[in-house]
């Protein structure tokens, strides 16, 4: 059995690759870059953001199936790396399933965390894909290091572009490291 890391969603990004999701393990100073598409990106955030939509997406829809049969996701692992392609699945408990011999879905790591988003339920990580894609935290903050009014200006000009692109929640979150950044010039 391999070695896992409870983990969060540190922060989400939109790249010249695509959408990011980055996995922080509790433990680590690096997070996990975690590629997927736009519409997982939103499922995903409508999970981590608690909001309740008026007809249910295909990951509320599956949550429901398994509470109809008295099964509850326990908790997600993203547990392998193969030719540069994440493996997921989900740990269901309930009914026959216990903690013991659960029941394992396959699972594409973006479904995982939308599922996750919803239940509140832990993520884990492998320890070896923590040391195969791990990258320092402060490589995403010590981009801003030049100058402290340079990385404001690149914060600002981001949050502006997210708020035209109506990408509140990506919005959200640089308004928040804004804030964050701002706090630590003042002390």
């Amino acid at each position: 059995m391999k070695e896992m890391y409870v983990s969060e969603i540190w922060s989400i990004l939109k790249t010249s690759h695509g959408n990011a999701v980055l996995l922080k393990p509790r433990e680590k100073d690096v997070a996990i870059p975690v590629f997927i598409g736009t519409l997982e990106l939103q499922s995903i955030l409508i999970g981590k953001e608690g909001m309740s939509l008026p007809r249910p997406h295909t990951h509320d829809l599956f949550l429901n199936m398994l509470a109809h049969v008295n099964l509850s996701v326990r908790k997600v692992e993203i547990y392998e790396i193969k030719d540069d392609v994440f493996h997921a699945r989900l740990v269901v408990t309930g009914g026959e399933y216990t903690n013991e011999t659960p029941l394992i879905l396959d699972s594409r790591p973006s479904d995982a965390l939308a599922i996750a988003t919803r239940k509140k339920c832990p993520i884990c990580l492998a320890s070896s894909i923590i040391e195969q894609t791990g990258v320092p935290i402060s490589f995403f903050i010590d981009e801003f290091e030049e100058d402290p009014e340079d990385r404001h200006s690149s914060l600002r000009e981001q949050l502006e572009q997210a708020i035209a692109e109506e990408e509140y929640e990506q919005a959200a979150e640089i308004r928040d490291l804004l804030k964050l950044l701002e706090n630590e010039d003042e002390l």
